[in-house]
């Protein structure tokens, strides 16, 4: 062989061997983002970010912040890691689950509490340390890992103790026994009108939900973390006694164009997001969905006979500013509608079928934000946001009207505009406060309508409503932080909620004691005093059609706040940096809720999810829900994770009557265990990951009316005895599997899933009804088993 040849031969082999060698490597991706001060937005420089496969256990990654926070960590493996960051000065924060795929960079944004000496490590959820008693942290990729999700971080709240959802078609939950209507949802820190399609879902009188819906009108693509919290809410919460959903948007990539395609029996997501200028660090993120049951409506199929169909679109720009800062620009609208026509004569079964139902909703949120460092001890941040929606309901009955009108119609449209600023001011390492307002013009109108056709609305043809809630919300709030040794944080301030509708005030004290026994050990105590407006239907007396003199419609608009005391003492233990147990118990003392102004009535507006009000009410009932909270999680390492939780608790109320009864959402229990199991395997420049995750879930059956059937057969509709919730429905009972399989290469990757809902097909009692058509009562059903198919391919 002559030495040009063997030259030859010898650079080929070494090619192949470095070619082999490529495909057998894993893919990698980018993890990068940056570190900021959590009470001052300032960017933190030198701080140490570290990097451990949660698959090998391995930690041998590692980098510092540069001068305005950011970190960027290059061919990082795909699959799970945690990180853990440090800073002299701050707690050590450990972030789980985080994911890496090869699709698509993994970008974070965390952010360090101050601390006077490293008490031990905090556990980061999102990228966000929470300390606040009775909260969650949701992120997205829970969301797209935990079965029964539907994508939608409401839903991934039932896994949690105290959390019930009131119908498994909908995200209407109870948070520890109060109704869903006391659910406020915020989208970046401000609240906003119900951001959910088909508001009707799950009801029983098929009309509107204050707080719930079929499908969240924002994708999980748009999605940052969601802030969940239960209970006893720090002072910048209020207008609402039952818990909060706090919606934040992520940023887009702001370094490179990324691309994402997701087909399921939820709907067709396609998302992207990428710089608006790389040199000035801006970025753009907007989704489009539309419902795969709307692309089947248009080729005729139905389900049930119904016709269902949404749509949204959304967005969300940034622009980094000065020092630190950030404005924002974000938006969304969708629109959707569920029809079911009447079925001829010889297909009917029940009365239903005899009925042709309309329901449509509009919805649009947009807004501006701003969060500015000023020097090196104030945070400034401040928001525009506006938002609106408009649901309609029409039913047409064009049989026997000798019991009931012929035609309905239900249109509810809310409305708020707010204006809002804070400041955090950092006094010294032991001392901080935090002051701010909420200017709030919010206008809800109402028009309700019974009666034969044509629908010509005037005081003598059918039952009528036809009024609006209108008037500003003035909500000035402070706390003040106090850190009098190292293990011992204090905070105490107020919030203040008035509403000009009538002239409804309320002064609120809120207060919360940490105290860290040992590293990984913290006892709490908080309490709280918290007001919520009444629906707007409550404000107005739905009119019976009568031919004398009609009763005035606005007698409950003098109706002031429902009011709540809340206490709540806890117990936490980090056993190690990826697992925990808590132990939380309750106590909400509700009072000034509206109930019947007629002596020895059971009514409560504690009670209601929908309906309407058709007698005088006064703000002198009670209620008390009170219970004890059991959890365990452990996040995803080592290839598998479990949340575990229980809660035995009780909810009460008092009518007219001065008897306590129980709530319609009186369960009694609640139990939980949520599980997931995770094999890996790479070659060949590929990975896989193959995933299996349970859920079980056990909770006492909610509360519902007695039917007389006597009177329901005389009047051919569902006459309701006057013992109210006095029927205890049987427990319920639900398995969920989702199984799920990622595939990562050098550019993309893509997810294939399954999640079957309701695996054994259990039959969960919902409701009863008198069926007029049937002429007997029917027990109504949750859904039965579910399987939802999804494809999702990240670019």
């Amino acid at each position: 062989m002559t030495p040009v040849f063997r030259n030859v031969f010898l650079f080929l082999f070494l090619l192949t061997l470095l070619t082999y060698a490529g495909f057998c490597q894993t893919p990698t991706q980018t993890l990068r983002g940056t570190v900021t001060d959590a009470s001052q937005g300032r960017p933190l420089a030198g701080a140490s970010v570290q990097l451990r496969s949660l698959s090998s256990g391995t930690s041998d990654i590692g980098t510092i912040t540069d001068e305005q926070g950011r970190f960027r960590l290059p061919n990082v493996p795909v699959g799970r890691h945690q990180v853990t960051i440090s800073f002299l000065g701050y707690e050590p924060t450990v972030i789980n689950e985080v994911l890496v795929e090869s699709g698509k960079e993994q970008v974070l944004e965390v952010q360090l509490q101050p601390g006077v000496q490293q008490l031990g490590e905090a556990t980061a959820v999102g990228a966000r340390t929470d300390r606040t008693i009775s909260a969650e942290n949701i992120t997205i990729e829970q969301v797209l890992r935990f079965p029964a999700s539907y994508l939608d971080p409401a839903r991934l709240a039932t896994a949690y103790a105290g959390v019930v959802t009131t119908n498994d078609g909908t995200n209407n939950i109870s948070v520890r026994g109060n109704s869903p209507n006391s659910l406020l949802w915020r989208l970046e820190g401000v609240e906003i009108v119900n951001p959910n399609h088909q508001s009707n879902a799950g009801t029983i009188g098929d009309r509107p939900t204050a707080a719930g819906g079929g499908v969240n009108m924002l994708s999980a693509q748009l999605l940052g973390t969601t802030r969940f919290l239960t209970a006893a809410f720090p002072s910048d919460y209020g207008n609402t006694v039952g818990g909060v959903m706090d919606m934040s948007l992520r940023p887009g990539n702001n370094e490179r164009h990324e691309f994402i395609a997701q087909a399921g029996l939820i709907g067709l997501d396609l998302a992207a997001e990428g710089p608006l200028s790389k040199q000035k660090g801006s970025s753009y993120l907007v989704n489009y969905r539309y419902s795969f049951t709307g692309l089947l409506a248009a080729m005729g199929v139905t389900f049930g006979g119904e016709d269902i169909r949404f749509q949204d679109l959304s967005f969300n720009l940034t622009f980094p500013t000065r020092k630190g800062g950030r404005f924002t620009v974000f938006g969304l609208a969708g629109n959707s509608s569920n029809d079911f026509i009447a079925k001829a004569v010889d297909e009917q079964e029940e009365d239903k079928d005899r009925n042709t139902i309309r329901f449509t909703t509009r919805m649009a949120a947009g807004g501006l934000t701003l969060s500015q460092p000023l020097g090196t001890r104030w945070l400034w941040k401040t928001a525009l946001v506006v938002s609106a929606n408009r649901a309609a309901r029409t039913l047409d009955f064009p049989g026997d009207t000798r019991f009931r009108p012929n035609y309905e119609m239900d249109t509810q449209k809310a409305a708020r505009s707010t204006l809002t600023t804070s400041f955090n001011y950092r006094i010294n390492a032991r001392n901080s406060f935090r002051t701010g307002v909420y200017l709030t013009y919010t206008d809800n109108r109402l028009d309700v309508w019974r009666g034969m056709m044509p629908p010509v609305i005037s005081s003598a043809n059918g039952s009528l409503i036809n009024g609006s809630v209108e008037g500003w919300m003035i909500q000035p709030y402070v706390n003040y932080q106090w850190l009098p040794v190292d293990n011992l944080t204090i905070n105490a301030g107020f919030f203040y909620n008035s509403f000009t509708f009538n002239q409804s005030r309320s002064l609120e004290p809120r207060a919360s004691v940490t105290w860290d026994v040992k590293p990984g050990r913290a006892l709490t105590v908080a309490y709280g005093l918290h007001s919520q407006p009444q629906l707007p239907q409550v404000y107005f007396r739905l009119l019976d059609q009568q031919t004398g003199p009609r009763p005035n419609p606005n007698v409950n608009q003098s109706l002031g706040f429902t009011k709540a005391h809340h206490v709540v003492l806890g117990y936490k233990h980090q056993l190690t940096p990826d697992s925990y147990w808590k132990l939380e118990a309750y106590s909400q003392q509700l009072f000034d809720v509206p109930i019947s102004a007629v002596p020895g009535s059971a009514f409560s507006a504690l009670n209601l999810i929908e309906s309407y009000v058709d007698e005088p009410l006064v703000n002198a009932g009670k209620g008390r829900n009170q219970g004890v909270e059991l959890t365990y999680q452990k996040y995803l390492s080592r290839n598998f994770y479990v949340l575990a939780s229980g809660s035995v608790y009780e909810s009460k109320y008092r009518g007219s009557d001065n008897v306590w009864r129980s709530t319609r959402f009186d369960g009694g229990f609640t139990s939980n265990l949520t599980a997931g199991k995770e094999w890996t395997k790479s070659r060949e420049g590929r990975s896989r990951i193959w995933g299996l995750n349970g859920r079980l879930t056990y909770a006492g059956g909610f509360r519902d009316r007695p039917i007389d059937l006597t009177a329901s057969q005389q009047q051919s509709t569902t006459v309701y005895s006057s013992e109210e919730f006095s029927v205890k429905l049987p427990a319920y009972f639900r398995t969920d599997l989702r199984v799920y399989w990622k595939k990562s290469k050098a550019r993309y990757s893509r997810t294939l899933s399954l999640d079957l809902q309701n695996l054994t097909g259990a039959q969960n009692a919902f409701y009863s009804y008198f069926d007029a058509f049937q002429g007997k009562v029917v027990q109504r059903y949750q859904l039965g088993l579910i399987p939802i198919l999804n494809y999702r391919w990240e670019f």
